[in-house]
Order: structure tokens, then C-alpha cells, then sequence
């Protein structure tokens, strides 16, 4: 029986109180967020993205929240960790038990343009979200994921589900696309340690991007080459307590440097209460650490769009 059918069948209430009990049980400080969160509203994102007046030649890219970025490359679009819905969390039927945005998506998944390639990192649920997955399924769309993070998704309703571990690469339309290893880790529950984790390096014609995913502090020396990467997607929020899990800005900072990036988009922040620092504290200190180059942070608020 799928969990819908199951809810249908008068266990919904029952199952629902179970779970909230589980999750009290194991997580007390996350079901006190999800009950203080319930009468917040979600603002409304900064700024707006014209994405459909993109044209099919050049690079172009919006943050649309989290880790979510939308990319334009001459014609063919990625979506990167698609998280486009209210809450994050275990999904049971239409309702979401876990973390409400801070800021709504600044773009809603019904009018996005048609997703080429759907770019997973690791399957925590602020990244691999499953009910945004399924508004995204279309026999057009191929996904790289990480290695044993499939069974998440329904593979047959899209073009393509590719599984990549560290060092690994495909090809899907005009992308090559390889994995590499960063400092994280990649189960979804406590159980399923399994679970690979990625960074991404995406090479298409002339331009070359870094996704970074979720990571702490490592060095990304090893990606540079004698070809610098246009962007470098890096996350700058989470750090404090996780530090052994998630990157500081400065630390994001230098490792874009690393590999050689021109030009960053900073992620992972401003969008869900995920850790302790003030809302606007990751990007007012990389902004810090960029000191005099703070022209190669190009995007810095949600809704906020780079064309190259």
C-alpha cells in the first residue's frame, strides 16, 4: 500500500501522531521549531528573476533558494537540488512534517522552463526533496544523482537517472558531468549510512561550473586546471554548530579560489533556520573575506539573477 492509499484508509491521524511522537522522541529541539514555525508567514523573496527573457546563447543563472539554482547554458537549463515547496521534511501525501522557509522560492515550480538535467548532491531532505521531485518528473528531464540514492525516485518517469560516486562521470545532452568527493556525509535517516554525497564539476562547450553541494572545509585543489571555472556554486550557511559538516564562508571562500572559480554564487543560506547564525551573517562575512574582489560575488540575495 503507498503512503497516500495508507493515509486514505482512516490511519491518517493515527500515523501522523506516531510520527510526531518519533520525531519528538529522537529530535525534541526539531518538533519545538515545527510548532513554532507553524503561525510564521514565509516573506516573499527580495527579487524575481526574468528567466523567461533568457536568451539561448551564454551563461546565465538565478538563485531560487537554499541550494536550488536555475542555470541557462547556450539553450540547455540545470536545476540544482530542486527544493521549491513550503516545508522540508518527512512527506506523508500533500503534508510535509519538518523545517518552513524563512523566504518563499523565488521562483514556483509550475513556471519554471523545461529542466534538462536535474543536478542532486546527497540525499538530506533540504536537498533532495521528494515532493518537489515529482512535480519535476518529465521523460524530457535526465537526473545525475549521487551513488544509492535512486530508489528516491521514480526513475521511469524521467529521460534518465544516472548514479555518479566520487571520481565518475556521464555525459547527458551537451553536459559532462563529474563527481568528486567533498567533506560531508550522505544519509537521509540514521540508518541509511550508504548513501553517497557529490560535488559536481559541469564542462559544456565554453563555460565550466562548480557545484560544491554540502561541505565542510577540504581542499579543492585538485579541480583547478589551466581552464578557471565561470562559476563556482558554493555553500557559505549551516557552520555554527556544524562546523565538522558545513563550510564557513571564509572557508568557502578559499576553496572556490582553490579551484580556480572567477566568479561565486553563495548558497545554503537565507532560506531555512537550519543553524545559529543571524539570517544575513554568512554573506556579509564572505563578503569580508572577499575583501576588494567582492565584484566576483555576483549573486547575494534570493530572486537575484547573473547573465555572463
Amino acid at each position: 500500500m503507498t503512503r497516500r492509499a495508507w493515509l486514505g484508509a482512516g490511519a491518517g491521524a493515527a500515523g501522523l501522531a506516531g510520527v510526531g511522537t518519533a520525531l519528538y522522541r529522537t529530535a525534541p529541539n526539531f518538533w519545538r521549531q515545527y510548532v513554532r514555525e507553524i503561525n510564521r508567514p514565509i516573506e516573499p523573496p527580495p527579487h524575481r528573476p526574468s528567466i523567461r527573457q533568457w536568451p539561448d546563447r551564454g551563461l546565465y543563472a538565478a538563485w531560487l533558494g537554499h541550494s536550488t539554482l536555475l542555470l541557462k547554458v547556450d539553450g540547455a537549463t540545470i536545476l540544482t537540488d530542486p527544493v521549491l515547496f513550503d516545508r522540508v521534511g518527512l512527506s506523508f501525501g500533500p503534508l510535509t512534517l519538518g523545517l518552513k522557509r524563512l523566504v518563499a522560492p523565488a521562483v514556483k515550480i509550475r513556471s519554471l522552463p523545461p529542466i534538462d538535467l536535474i543536478l542532486l548532491s546527497h540525499a538530506h531532505m533540504d536537498h533532495f526533496d521528494v515532493p518537489s521531485l515529482r512535480g519535476l518528473e518529465n521523460k524530457a528531464t535526465a537526473v545525475v544523482t549521487a551513488r544509492n540514492t535512486s530508489d528516491l525516485l521514480r526513475p521511469e518517469r524521467y529521460g534518465g537517472v544516472r548514479e555518479l560516486g566520487w571520481g565518475e562521470h556521464t555525459r547527458t545532452g551537451p553536459f559532462f558531468i563529474r563527481a568528486f568527493e567533498v567533506n560531508h556525509w550522505g544519509a537521509r535517516m540514521r540508518t541509511d549510512t550508504y548513501r553517497g554525497y557529490n560535488g559536481y564539476v559541469i564542462e559544456t562547450g565554453r563555460y565550466r561550473v562548480l557545484f560544491a553541494g554540502d561541505t565542510a572545509t577540504t581542499s579543492f585543489r585538485p579541480l583547478r586546471s589551466s581552464r578557471p571555472f565561470d562559476l563556482a556554486i558554493m555553500p557559505i550557511g549551516a557552520y555554527n554548530p556544524w562546523i565538522r559538516y558545513h563550510c564557513t564562508p571564509e572557508q568557502a571562500w578559499e576553496m572556490g579560489n582553490q579551484a580556480g572559480a572567477e566568479r561565486f554564487i553563495p548558497v545554503h543560506h537565507q532560506t531555512f533556520q537550519l543553524s545559529r547564525e543571524p539570517f544575513l551573517e554568512p554573506i556579509e562575512r564572505l563578503q569580508e573575506a572577499a575583501g576588494r574582489s567582492q565584484d566576483r560575488i555576483v549573486i547575494e540575495r534570493i530572486g537575484q539573477e547573473f547573465r555572463a
